[in-house]
This record gives structure tokens, C-alpha cells and sequence, in this order.
């Protein structure tokens, strides 16, 4: 018995659902697939499928067994295919995390470009804001917001600065008034990126202005960690909000928000976050991630015009 094509049998017959479809795809007789799952379990003692005439389906072995061998495919898989990713031209799938609305506004609007330059690469894009382990979520390449210090176990590439702005709708200045500085936005409801916590941490927006520091307890009764809904809520006029610049540029150029304090670097913390990609040491050699690295580098331009 052929043990790889007998795993690569079941699984095709698990996910089919029945030996006739699993022996359509494959392009077998059904009686060939039907011996070589009665040949499998002979050889590991158990049963891995339960029979009746309108399914098969897998036992619990069966299941237990097919998650252990999907993962040793998938490495064979990722293997096979690094050999293939070393040479110049990029091939292969891709998979690469981005933040949600980073995604919708920054990376989506290049993904046919890439795929136009590159037409050997399979791209599988993973959007969520959630920080996701490379190794464990196979991700080939990670495009982050932040302080790229954190990865200090990956390789990290600076794509784009990530300068931010204070925001406010015309709305919200008729009906509480104008900050004159930053230190009144004590006084002010803002509306809050979450960073981790609940609503009671403390949240410190950092200016700067030549050279001195000014650190600004803020407030308010809105705190997510998701940037649309943060966006959403300043132009509906609920509070001030220190968003990327990327985010509300199309905004302050149109008038639809007004920007305050823009003789200061406005951040929400100390550091100075920028948008950065990040991957693993085993992914060094890739020509599929030095492809992609490369092209958003020239691509991922956050200095808009405010």
C-alpha cells in the first residue's frame, strides 16, 4: 500500500463526503478508493470511517487521524514549495495578515498590481486586528501598526511612517468649543483607541513641539480597538479622536473635519509606531516575501497631505 496516496485519499474522501465523489475528483475507480481506505485501516488496526449508504463520514480516530496528517502534508507541502521560492522568480501561495481597515484603505487598492507583477503568486490575505503568531497561523508575512521593536524574534522591514492627526468634526466645535491647546483636551471627550484594558486604564495622548514633551490625560465615553468605528463616531460628532493620518487625510482636505494642534507631532504614547512587515527567519530566502516586501515599500506611501 502506498501510504501517502492512501492519506491523500481520505482526506479527499472526508471532505467529499462519499468513495464515488472522492473517486470522481481523483479521477480513480470507486473501488480502487474503496480498497485503499479498507487497506488503511487494515494497517493502523481502527476504523477511520463509518459506512452507511448515504455518507461516509469519519470516527473519531478518524478525525484524531486527520488532523495529525494534515499538518505533516502541510509541511510537506511548505517544504516542497520553498525549494521552488528560492530562485528569483516568486511562486507559490502567499498568506499575509493585515489590520482591517489598514486593509480596506491602504493594502487593497495595490493587491492587483502585485498579483499583475507577480503572476505565479497565489495570494491568501488574513484581515483582523488581532496579533497573530506567524508560526502558528502559517503567515508568511505580517503587516503591522506599531512599534516594530516588539518582533525582536522576526525580521521586520519599515514599509511607511505612520504620523497621526487630531481630529474633530465642525459639529462637536459648535457644541462644546475649540480646544486652544493640547491640555484642554482634559476638559473634552475623546474618543479612544484601545491598546489593552478596559475603560478605566489610563490613556495618555503624547505632543511634541520643539524639542519639549506634553503628555495629555484623555477621556471619554468611547474606546475601541477598531479604527473605523472610532472614525465613524468623530464624524458623527460624539468627540476628538488622534487617528492615522492615512485615515482622515481625504477628510481634512475636504473640509469634513477639522484638524487641531498641527504645529504639534501628536501620538498616542511615547514611541514613534510606524507600518512595518514582519516575518519569520526561515522566510529570509523567499522570493515571494522579498517580492511583496519590495513592492510595498514603493507602494505603502502614508505621507498624505493633511
Amino acid at each position: 500500500m502506498d501510504k501517502f496516496l492512501a492519506v491523500k485519499t481520505l482526506l479527499e474522501v472526508a471532505d467529499a463526503g462519499g468513495f464515488s465523489k472522492a473517486a470522481q475528483r481523483l479521477g480513480v475507480a470507486t473501488s480502487s478508493v474503496t480498497r485503499l481506505m479498507d487497506s488503511l485501516e487494515s494497517s493502523l488496526g481502527t476504523a477511520l470511517l463509518t459506512r452507511t449508504p448515504r455518507k461516509v463520514s469519519l470516527t473519531d480516530a478518524g478525525t484524531a487521524y486527520v488532523e495529525q496528517v494534515s499538518k505533516v502534508l502541510d509541511d510537506l507541502a511548505e517544504a516542497d514549495e520553498s525549494v521552488f521560492d528560492s530562485g528569483a522568480s516568486p511562486v507559490g501561495a502567499l498568506r499575509i495578515s493585515v489590520p482591517s481597515t489598514y486593509s480596506r484603505l491602504c493594502l487593497a487598492p495595490h493587491l492587483a498590481a502585485f498579483l499583475s507583477e507577480h503572476p505565479r503568486v497565489f495570494l491568501d490575505v488574513v484581515v483582523g486586528d488581532q496579533f497573530v503568531d506567524l508560526a502558528v497561523d502559517r503567515i508568511d508575512v505580517a503587516i503591522r501598526i506599531g512599534f516594530a521593536e516588539r518582533d525582536a524574534n522576526l525580521i521586520v522591514k519599515k514599509l511607511a511612517d505612520n504620523p497621526r492627526h487630531v481630529v474633530v468634526s465642525h459639529e462637536y466645535l459648535q457644541r462644546s468649543g475649540t480646544p486652544e491647546s493640547p491640555a484642554d483636551l482634559a476638559a473634552h471627550e475623546c474618543v479612544r483607541f484601545a491598546y489593552g484594558g478596559g475603560y478605566r486604564t489610563r490613556h495618555v495622548w503624547t505632543f511634541q513641539r520643539d524639542g519639549a514633551e506634553q503628555r495629555v490625560d484623555v477621556r471619554g465615553h468611547l474606546l475601541s480597538n477598531n479604527l473605523d468605528i472610532l472614525f465613524e463616531a468623530v464624524m458623527a460628532g460624539r468627540g476628538i479622536a488622534l487617528l492615522p493620518q492615512w485615515l482622515v487625510a481625504a477628510e481634512i482636505r475636504s473640509g469634513r473635519l477639522t484638524r487641531l494642534f498641527e504645529r504639534f507631532d501628536a501620538r498616542p504614547h511615547s514611541g514613534d509606531a510606524v507600518v512595518y512587515a514582519a516575518y519569520l527567519p526561515n522566510r529570509r530566502q523567499s522570493s515571494k516575501v522579498r517580492a511583496l516586501v519590495q513592492f510595498l515599500e514603493r507602494r505603502l506611501d502614508a505621507s498624505f497631505e493633511g
